[in-house]
């Protein structure tokens, strides 16, 4: 088969049985792009052609960059190769799976970025007010009070469900009908149901009250949670701008992300003696060995109390 047809058939697949998300299918696009482009230049174009030979010094001019690739980039990009390969096997297109002795670099594991709690509550201050009492459906009018109580609102439910901003960016209102808990529809489009404590709760409760209606009616109607100002769903680019945003108003000059409120989620989970498949449950890991970072970081903090505390640790 043509190579090129056969990266096509590969992403239709990953896309739409798989149900990979479409972040992660662009990035596998990417890959592969390279991959047909550099054996193009090496004049193979048909999907036997590929020999274990290429694959591999395909790989190593990659690793060879100047400067060198990050090795979670170099393990993606094998990753999407050894995905192609083993799919056209597995669909009977060619017999051997060039690339089955490619092993990617392991990278190396990066404790993630939390927040101290005093920092988030900071950053939640500075998106907007706490809501006070919701006076049944009359809205604000103003822009600057409609914008503050979404942001606020998104910042409480990013905190308190530890969801991607992709989930959360895919909310309707409707996911929010089951009172103290939330729908969240996560990668490889599988549903999990996380609580969402009472700050956040307050804080959509007056967004939706006081704040979507004057902004549904700017755009068309959509049942999407969290609007622009202009009644657009609001985009992960403009979630990410509204995080900076606070972090500036906070003065939080280290690198704040949407991730950073995850990190936090489950972080401070963890200290508060939460159990680490609890927590896994509540991200939507399918592995505990993804959660288990976390409790690196929980052992350092707990490291640093004992250094600092007991008389004799020095």
């Amino acid at each position: 088969m043509e190579l090129g047809r056969a990266v096509d058939v590969y992403l239709r697949h990953i896309a739409l049985e798989r149900g990979l998300s479409a972040h992660t299918v662009a990035a596998y696009r990417r890959d592969l792009a390279g991959y047909l482009e550099w054996l193009a230049a090496h004049d193979i174009t048909d999907t036997d052609d590929v020999t274990a030979a290429l694959v591999t010094s395909f790989a190593a001019e990659r690793a060879s960059l100047q400067p060198p690739p990050a090795a979670t980039s170099l393990a993606r990009l094998q990753s999407s190769v050894r995905g192609l390969h083993r799919f056209l096997v597995r669909e009977g297109i060619t017999t051997a799976d060039p690339s089955e002795r490619l092993r990617p670099p392991k990278a190396p594991q990066r404790l993630p970025k939390a927040l101290s709690i005093a920092q988030i509550e900071a950053l939640l201050d500075a998106a907007g007010p706490a809501p006070g009492p919701v006076p049944g459906t009359t809205p604000v009018a103003g822009e600057e009070a409609l914008i503050p109580l979404r942001d606020r609102a998104l910042l409480e439910l990013l905190y308190a469900t530890g969801a991607r901003v992709s989930e959360i960016m895919q909310l309707d209102v409707d996911d929010l009908a089951h009172g103290d808990v939330l729908r969240v529809r996560g990668k490889g489009a599988k549903e999990r149901i996380v609580p969402v404590g009472s700050y956040a709760r307050a804080a959509v409760d007056a967004y939706l009250a006081r704040a979507r209606p004057e902004l549904s009616r700017r755009g068309r109607a959509s049942p999407r949670l969290f609007l622009g100002a202009r009644g657009a769903p609001l985009s992960r680019q403009g979630a990410w701008l509204v995080i900076q945003a606070a972090a500036d108003r906070a003065g939080l000059y280290a690198h704040v992300s949407p991730h950073t409120f995850r990190h936090s989620f489950a972080t401070h989970l963890l200290q508060g003696g939460a159990d680490v498949r609890v927590v896994q449950e509540l991200l939507g890991h399918a592995s505990v060995a993804t959660t288990q970072i976390y409790t690196h970081v929980t052992a350092d903090a707990l490291r640093d109390v004992y250094l600092t505390s007991h008389p004799r640790a020095r």
